[in-house]
């Protein structure tokens, strides 16, 4: 048999928590998919095809992943499509284990036949987001070590792009 897992999310930007989260759940798995999800309640920086570029350069050296994007589905629903058994989440704080709660509970009520495999965050991403790392650099600050090297290239673009907009 198979165990294929689902890592979903938005990924504006991948970080190096998130390639970790990905490189730890390739030992778990004999499939890890990266699912470039829409999250409604942001305001993405990178398109999802930028996403896509970006992530599957930052997991080629990772043989049993692939990176799709979804644009507007459920997550258990791609799952199912994509012959997922696990959902893979990361959890940084009790912030976020309280909201990913509330998601697998919602996920097992409409696919019980899917498990969430909850990763903590290594000590020295624990404190990083995505968002988190927008602000800082938008404010001049140095996020280079949070981010895959043509991640930070691509987000450091977009940050002189939008100054120059302003």
């Amino acid at each position: 048999m198979t165990r294929i897992a689902l890592f979903p999310g938005s990924f504006d930007p991948l970080t190096n928590g998130h390639l970790n989260m990905i490189e730890r759940s390739t030992k778990m798995f004999d499939k890890v998919i990266v699912g470039v999800f829409v999250n409604t309640n942001k305001t993405a920086l990178f398109t999802l095809d930028e996403k896509l570029i970006l992530i599957k350069e930052a997991v080629a050296h990772l043989k049993n992943v692939e990176v799709i994007v979804q644009e507007s589905k459920l997550t258990v629903e791609s799952a199912t499509e994509l012959g997922a058994a696990f959902l893979i989440r990361g959890i940084r704080n009790v912030k976020d284990y309280e909201y990913e709660k509330d998601i697998a509970i919602m996920n097992r009520h409409l696919a019980p036949e899917l498990e969430t495999v909850f990763l903590l965050a290594d000590e020295p991403y624990a404190h990083v987001s995505s968002s988190l790392i927008k602000e800082v650099l938008k404010f001049g600050g140095d996020v280079s070590q949070y981010l895959p090297k043509s991640v930070n290239q691509a987000l450091n673009q977009k940050n002189r792009e939008m100054n120059l907009d302003e």
